[in-house]
Protein backbone atom coordinates (compact mmCIF):
# COMPACT_ATOMS: atom_id res chain seq x y z
CA UNK A 1 0.00 0.00 0.00
CA UNK A 2 1.67 3.57 -1.15
CA UNK A 3 2.33 6.20 1.21
CA UNK A 4 0.66 8.44 -1.47
CA UNK A 5 -2.75 7.21 -0.48
CA UNK A 6 -2.89 8.99 2.46
CA UNK A 7 -1.47 12.59 1.68
CA UNK A 8 -3.43 15.74 2.13
CA UNK A 9 -2.91 19.33 1.19
CA UNK A 10 -3.26 21.19 4.52
CA UNK A 11 -2.61 25.05 4.46
CA UNK A 12 -0.29 25.98 7.51
CA UNK A 13 -2.79 28.60 9.12
CA UNK A 14 -4.85 25.50 9.64
CA UNK A 15 -2.86 24.15 12.63
CA UNK A 16 -3.71 24.95 15.74
CA UNK A 17 -0.57 27.20 17.34
CA UNK A 18 -2.89 27.26 20.67
CA UNK A 19 -5.53 25.34 22.54
CA UNK A 20 -9.13 26.48 22.68
CA UNK A 21 -10.10 29.06 25.16
CA UNK A 22 -11.98 26.23 26.91
CA UNK A 23 -11.31 22.59 26.86
CA UNK A 24 -14.44 21.68 25.38
CA UNK A 25 -15.29 24.54 23.29
CA UNK A 26 -13.34 23.23 20.18
CA UNK A 27 -15.26 21.89 17.53
CA UNK A 28 -16.03 18.47 17.18
CA UNK A 29 -16.86 16.70 13.98
CA UNK A 30 -19.17 13.31 13.61
CA UNK A 31 -17.68 10.82 11.19
CA UNK A 32 -19.93 7.44 10.30
CA UNK A 33 -17.72 4.32 10.59
CA UNK A 34 -19.68 2.72 7.48
CA UNK A 35 -19.51 5.96 5.31
CA UNK A 36 -22.96 5.73 4.68
CA UNK A 37 -23.72 9.78 5.05
CA UNK A 38 -22.02 12.83 5.45
CA UNK A 39 -19.86 13.94 8.54
CA UNK A 40 -21.83 16.55 10.85
CA UNK A 41 -20.69 19.18 12.56
CA UNK A 42 -21.20 19.84 16.64
CA UNK A 43 -18.76 21.17 19.45
CA UNK A 44 -16.96 18.93 22.08
CA UNK A 45 -19.26 19.94 24.76
CA UNK A 46 -22.27 18.13 22.36
CA UNK A 47 -20.37 14.92 23.13
CA UNK A 48 -22.46 13.19 26.08
CA UNK A 49 -25.41 13.38 23.52
CA UNK A 50 -23.74 11.91 21.08
CA UNK A 51 -23.40 8.69 23.01
CA UNK A 52 -25.19 6.09 24.43
CA UNK A 53 -25.93 4.24 27.59
CA UNK A 54 -24.09 1.76 28.48
CA UNK A 55 -21.00 2.96 26.00
CA UNK A 56 -17.26 2.70 27.63
CA UNK A 57 -15.03 5.64 27.04
CA UNK A 58 -11.46 4.02 27.66
CA UNK A 59 -9.11 6.98 28.20
CA UNK A 60 -5.12 7.19 28.35
CA UNK A 61 -4.16 8.72 31.83
CA UNK A 62 -0.30 9.16 30.96
CA UNK A 63 1.12 12.32 31.90
CA UNK A 64 3.60 14.26 29.81
CA UNK A 65 7.29 14.59 31.54
CA UNK A 66 9.55 17.72 30.87
CA UNK A 67 11.66 15.55 28.24
CA UNK A 68 13.09 18.07 26.49
CA UNK A 69 16.67 18.79 27.95
CA UNK A 70 19.97 20.67 26.92
CA UNK A 71 23.06 20.53 27.65
CA UNK A 72 26.82 20.72 26.77
CA UNK A 73 29.19 18.07 25.37
CA UNK A 74 31.39 17.98 28.32
CA UNK A 75 34.70 17.12 25.99
CA UNK A 76 34.17 20.33 23.64
CA UNK A 77 31.17 23.20 24.63
CA UNK A 78 28.69 21.56 21.51
CA UNK A 79 25.35 22.13 22.62
CA UNK A 80 23.07 19.63 22.10
CA UNK A 81 19.30 19.32 22.46
CA UNK A 82 17.57 15.93 23.70
CA UNK A 83 14.34 14.63 23.84
CA UNK A 84 13.99 11.50 26.13
CA UNK A 85 11.46 8.84 24.64
CA UNK A 86 11.24 5.86 27.14
CA UNK A 87 13.28 4.24 30.03
CA UNK A 88 14.51 0.95 29.36
CA UNK A 89 15.66 0.31 32.64
CA UNK A 90 16.16 2.68 35.63
CA UNK A 91 18.04 5.65 34.86
CA UNK A 92 18.76 4.12 31.15
CA UNK A 93 16.56 6.10 28.65
CA UNK A 94 17.02 6.28 24.49
CA UNK A 95 16.41 9.35 22.97
CA UNK A 96 16.50 11.44 20.30
CA UNK A 97 19.78 14.18 20.08
CA UNK A 98 20.60 16.70 17.87
CA UNK A 99 22.82 17.09 16.19
CA UNK A 100 23.32 13.12 16.63
CA UNK A 101 26.89 12.77 14.75
CA UNK A 102 27.86 14.66 17.43
CA UNK A 103 27.50 12.26 19.79
CA UNK A 104 29.37 8.53 19.85
CA UNK A 105 29.70 5.97 22.60
CA UNK A 106 30.89 7.05 25.52
CA UNK A 107 30.49 10.91 25.08
CA UNK A 108 29.10 13.21 28.33
CA UNK A 109 26.29 15.57 27.91
CA UNK A 110 26.25 17.99 31.13
CA UNK A 111 23.02 19.31 31.70
CA UNK A 112 23.93 21.03 35.47
CA UNK A 113 26.05 20.30 37.81
CA UNK A 114 24.32 17.41 39.51
CA UNK A 115 23.15 16.15 36.05
CA UNK A 116 25.27 14.15 33.61
CA UNK A 117 24.16 11.56 30.74
CA UNK A 118 26.73 9.24 29.22
CA UNK A 119 25.97 7.84 25.74
CA UNK A 120 26.34 4.09 26.41
CA UNK A 121 24.78 2.92 22.85
CA UNK A 122 23.73 3.99 19.08
CA UNK A 123 21.03 3.71 17.15
CA UNK A 124 19.06 4.48 13.77
CA UNK A 125 17.21 7.81 13.29
CA UNK A 126 19.46 9.90 15.54
CA UNK A 127 18.11 7.94 19.05
CA UNK A 128 21.27 7.61 21.26
CA UNK A 129 20.89 5.65 24.39
CA UNK A 130 21.82 7.50 27.84
CA UNK A 131 23.12 6.43 31.47
CA UNK A 132 21.42 9.15 33.83
CA UNK A 133 23.80 10.29 36.36
CA UNK A 134 22.27 12.65 39.24
CA UNK A 135 21.63 13.75 42.21
CA UNK A 136 18.08 13.45 43.97
CA UNK A 137 14.96 12.60 42.44
CA UNK A 138 14.89 12.64 38.79
CA UNK A 139 11.61 14.13 38.23
CA UNK A 140 12.38 17.42 39.92
CA UNK A 141 15.63 17.60 38.03
CA UNK A 142 13.39 17.16 35.06
CA UNK A 143 11.23 19.77 36.35
CA UNK A 144 13.85 21.96 36.73
CA UNK A 145 15.65 22.08 33.85
CA UNK A 146 13.53 20.43 31.17
CA UNK A 147 10.69 21.67 28.67
CA UNK A 148 7.51 19.94 27.84
CA UNK A 149 8.19 18.42 24.37
CA UNK A 150 5.97 20.25 22.41
CA UNK A 151 5.65 19.40 18.98
CA UNK A 152 7.40 20.93 16.31
CA UNK A 153 4.90 22.76 14.26
CA UNK A 154 3.46 24.42 17.44
CA UNK A 155 5.72 27.56 18.57
CA UNK A 156 4.85 28.58 21.95
CA UNK A 157 2.05 27.63 24.42
CA UNK A 158 1.52 30.10 27.76
CA UNK A 159 0.19 27.49 30.08
CA UNK A 160 2.06 24.11 30.17
CA UNK A 161 -1.27 22.26 31.89
CA UNK A 162 -2.83 22.68 28.53
CA UNK A 163 -0.46 19.96 27.11
CA UNK A 164 -1.47 17.71 29.68
CA UNK A 165 -5.34 16.01 30.12
CA UNK A 166 -7.39 16.88 33.41
CA UNK A 167 -6.91 13.04 34.13
CA UNK A 168 -3.51 12.59 33.55
CA UNK A 169 -1.62 10.71 36.94
CA UNK A 170 1.00 8.51 35.46
CA UNK A 171 4.56 9.92 34.39
CA UNK A 172 6.32 8.54 31.29
CA UNK A 173 4.87 10.18 28.08
CA UNK A 174 7.00 12.16 25.61
CA UNK A 175 3.61 13.52 24.00
CA UNK A 176 0.28 14.29 24.85
CA UNK A 177 -2.96 11.97 24.04
CA UNK A 178 -4.29 14.69 22.84
CA UNK A 179 -7.78 13.61 22.27
CA UNK A 180 -7.91 13.75 25.69
CA UNK A 181 -7.27 17.13 26.21
CA UNK A 182 -10.87 18.12 24.97
CA UNK A 183 -12.46 16.78 28.00
CA UNK A 184 -13.47 18.60 31.09
CA UNK A 185 -15.12 17.43 34.86
CA UNK A 186 -18.30 18.76 33.33
CA UNK A 187 -17.88 16.50 30.49
CA UNK A 188 -17.20 13.38 32.71
CA UNK A 189 -20.39 14.70 35.21
CA UNK A 190 -22.63 14.59 32.17
CA UNK A 191 -21.06 11.28 30.46
CA UNK A 192 -21.90 9.50 34.28
CA UNK A 193 -25.09 10.70 34.16
CA UNK A 194 -26.19 9.32 31.18
CA UNK A 195 -24.80 6.07 32.02
CA UNK A 196 -21.37 6.60 29.86
CA UNK A 197 -18.66 4.33 31.26
CA UNK A 198 -15.44 5.65 31.41
CA UNK A 199 -11.98 2.87 31.99
CA UNK A 200 -8.92 4.76 32.38
CA UNK A 201 -5.33 2.60 31.21
CA UNK A 202 -1.94 3.69 30.62
CA UNK A 203 0.36 4.31 27.62
CA UNK A 204 3.43 6.02 27.54
CA UNK A 205 3.51 8.25 24.09
CA UNK A 206 6.96 7.83 22.60
CA UNK A 207 8.38 7.70 19.13
CA UNK A 208 6.24 4.60 17.70
CA UNK A 209 3.49 7.30 18.18
CA UNK A 210 5.23 10.60 15.74
CA UNK A 211 8.04 8.74 13.95
CA UNK A 212 7.26 9.94 10.31
CA UNK A 213 6.80 6.92 7.26
CA UNK A 214 9.71 7.30 5.11
CA UNK A 215 9.12 3.81 3.15
CA UNK A 216 6.95 3.96 -0.26
CA UNK A 217 5.46 0.52 1.08
CA UNK A 218 3.72 1.57 4.43
CA UNK A 219 3.54 -2.19 4.72
CA UNK A 220 7.80 -1.92 5.37
CA UNK A 221 7.68 1.41 8.07
CA UNK A 222 8.90 -0.06 11.13
CA UNK A 223 6.83 1.00 14.43
CA UNK A 224 8.70 1.07 17.29
CA UNK A 225 7.62 -0.42 20.90
CA UNK A 226 6.12 1.64 23.70
CA UNK A 227 4.76 0.56 26.83
CA UNK A 228 1.23 0.21 28.32
CA UNK A 229 -0.32 -1.11 31.65
CA UNK A 230 -3.93 -2.05 31.90
CA UNK A 231 -5.42 -3.13 35.81
CA UNK A 232 -7.52 -5.62 36.82
CA UNK A 233 -10.11 -3.68 37.66
CA UNK A 234 -9.85 -1.86 34.01
CA UNK A 235 -9.37 -5.55 32.19
CA UNK A 236 -12.57 -6.36 34.25
CA UNK A 237 -15.02 -4.16 33.01
CA UNK A 238 -13.69 -4.46 29.73
CA UNK A 239 -14.49 -8.00 29.88
CA UNK A 240 -17.62 -7.67 31.28
CA UNK A 241 -18.28 -5.05 28.38
CA UNK A 242 -16.82 -7.13 25.45
CA UNK A 243 -19.46 -10.00 27.37
CA UNK A 244 -22.20 -7.62 27.26
CA UNK A 245 -22.15 -6.54 23.95
CA UNK A 246 -21.11 -2.97 25.01
CA UNK A 247 -19.46 -0.33 22.97
CA UNK A 248 -16.15 -0.03 23.17
CA UNK A 249 -15.10 3.78 22.13
CA UNK A 250 -11.22 4.12 22.39
CA UNK A 251 -10.44 8.33 23.58
CA UNK A 252 -7.32 8.71 21.48
CA UNK A 253 -4.88 6.10 19.33
CA UNK A 254 -2.88 5.63 22.29
CA UNK A 255 -5.91 3.88 23.48
CA UNK A 256 -6.86 2.16 21.07
CA UNK A 257 -3.54 0.55 19.82
CA UNK A 258 -3.04 -0.60 23.53
CA UNK A 259 -6.47 -1.89 23.52
CA UNK A 260 -6.11 -3.91 20.07
CA UNK A 261 -2.59 -4.93 21.21
CA UNK A 262 -3.87 -6.73 24.07
CA UNK A 263 -7.15 -8.43 23.43
CA UNK A 264 -6.75 -12.42 22.66
CA UNK A 265 -9.63 -14.68 21.85
CA UNK A 266 -12.10 -11.68 22.79
CA UNK A 267 -10.62 -11.51 26.49
CA UNK A 268 -8.32 -8.45 27.71
CA UNK A 269 -5.52 -9.48 29.97
CA UNK A 270 -4.02 -7.03 33.45
CA UNK A 271 -0.47 -6.35 33.34
CA UNK A 272 2.39 -4.38 31.54
CA UNK A 273 3.01 -4.98 28.30
CA UNK A 274 4.80 -3.32 25.04
CA UNK A 275 2.86 -2.99 21.75
CA UNK A 276 4.34 -2.10 18.42
CA UNK A 277 1.22 -2.69 16.78
CA UNK A 278 0.55 -0.82 13.00
CA UNK A 279 -2.89 -0.37 11.87
CA UNK A 280 -3.49 0.35 8.49
CA UNK A 281 -6.34 -0.36 5.93
CA UNK A 282 -7.27 -4.20 5.96
CA UNK A 283 -6.86 -4.21 9.86
CA UNK A 284 -9.71 -5.67 11.42
CA UNK A 285 -10.40 -4.24 14.59
CA UNK A 286 -11.22 -7.16 18.16
CA UNK A 287 -11.32 -4.21 20.62
CA UNK A 288 -13.29 -1.45 20.14
CA UNK A 289 -16.23 -0.08 18.05
CA UNK A 290 -14.89 3.81 17.99
CA UNK A 291 -12.67 6.26 18.39
CA UNK A 292 -12.34 10.06 20.05
CA UNK A 293 -9.50 11.80 17.52
CA UNK A 294 -7.69 14.74 16.59
CA UNK A 295 -6.79 15.84 13.19
CA UNK A 296 -3.18 13.81 12.13
CA UNK A 297 -0.51 14.89 9.81
CA UNK A 298 -0.70 13.84 6.22
CA UNK A 299 0.87 10.63 5.64
CA UNK A 300 1.28 9.57 9.09
CA UNK A 301 0.70 6.33 10.86
CA UNK A 302 -2.30 7.85 12.94
CA UNK A 303 -4.11 9.04 9.24
CA UNK A 304 -3.64 5.22 8.57
CA UNK A 305 -4.92 4.02 11.38
CA UNK A 306 -8.17 6.03 11.15
CA UNK A 307 -8.72 5.28 7.81
CA UNK A 308 -8.85 1.70 8.48
CA UNK A 309 -11.75 2.20 10.50
CA UNK A 310 -13.62 3.29 7.60
CA UNK A 311 -12.87 3.84 4.46
CA UNK A 312 -9.75 5.39 3.12
CA UNK A 313 -11.27 7.79 0.39
CA UNK A 314 -14.30 8.92 2.97
CA UNK A 315 -11.98 9.06 5.58
CA UNK A 316 -9.84 12.04 3.53
CA UNK A 317 -13.17 13.12 2.34
CA UNK A 318 -13.90 14.06 5.99
CA UNK A 319 -10.79 15.73 6.41
CA UNK A 320 -11.44 17.95 3.20
CA UNK A 321 -15.19 18.91 4.54
CA UNK A 322 -12.87 19.90 7.60
CA UNK A 323 -10.54 21.86 5.72
CA UNK A 324 -13.23 23.50 4.38
CA UNK A 325 -15.05 23.93 7.36
CA UNK A 326 -12.13 25.96 9.14
CA UNK A 327 -11.25 23.05 11.89
CA UNK A 328 -7.97 23.46 13.59
CA UNK A 329 -5.66 20.59 13.21
CA UNK A 330 -3.32 18.26 14.75
CA UNK A 331 -2.39 18.19 18.41
CA UNK A 332 -4.22 21.65 19.81
CA UNK A 333 -6.83 21.36 16.72
CA UNK A 334 -10.45 20.39 16.43
CA UNK A 335 -11.57 16.44 16.98
CA UNK A 336 -13.16 13.82 15.52
CA UNK A 337 -15.63 10.90 17.00
CA UNK A 338 -16.09 8.22 14.35
CA UNK A 339 -18.90 5.86 15.10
Amino acid sequence: MKLSLFDYHLDPNKIAQHPSEKRDHSKLLLVDKNASSMPKDYMFYDLPNLLSKDDVLVINNTKVIPARLFGKKTSTGAHIEILLLDEKEPNVYHAMTKPAKKIQLGDEIKLSDIFKMTCIALNEDGIRTYQLIYEGILIEQLEALGKLPLPPYVKALNDDERYQTIYAKHLGSSAAPTAGLHFTEDIFKQLKDNGVHVIEITLHVGLGTFKPVQTDDITEHPMHKESYVINEDAVEKLNQAKQKNKRIIAVGTTSLRALESNIKNGQFKAGTFQTSIFIYPGYQFKAIQGLITNFHLPKSTLLMLVSALTERTYMLGCYQYAIDHDYRFFSFGDAMLII
